[in-house]
């Protein structure tokens, strides 16, 4: 185990150890894991729920239950996932594009890729 330093826990110090080639070594079996197919595609279904997540938040703000008790916070959950799934059945019916995602504010800063033919 290799020492990090001391940490400052209120009144004591305490000696925090952490092993870096463990860790170093989690790190590069992740990066590689997340250069498979399987792993995106795991990835993708889980980067459209956190979408839908999104915009039910952003559209119909249900961060907080309203009531008290399981029975009650299940019917405000159906009660708020209906309007989300009609306005998406909507978008889908009409056409509506989908929004662009997000760009960084370090990605806006990088230059832009030029196609010469």
């Amino acid at each position: 185990m290799e020492l990090i330093g001391p940490v400052n826990r209120g009144d004591q110090w305490q000696s925090r150890t952490e092993d870096a080639h463990d860790q170093h070594e989690l790190l590069q079996r992740l990066h590689a894991e997340q250069a498979t197919e399987q792993w995106h595609r795991r990835y993708g279904h889980r980067a459209g729920v956190e979408g839908t997540i999104s915009q039910g938040i952003r559209a119909f703000g249900p961060r907080r239950s309203r009531y008290r008790g399981q029975a009650k916070t299940a019917v405000q959950h159906i009660l708020t996932a209906t309007p989300i799934n009609l306005t998406r059945l909507d978008a889908w019916t009409s056409g509506t594009p989908l929004s662009q995602t997000r760009l960084s504010h370090i990605a806006a800063l990088a230059p832009q890729a030029t196609v010469t033919t």
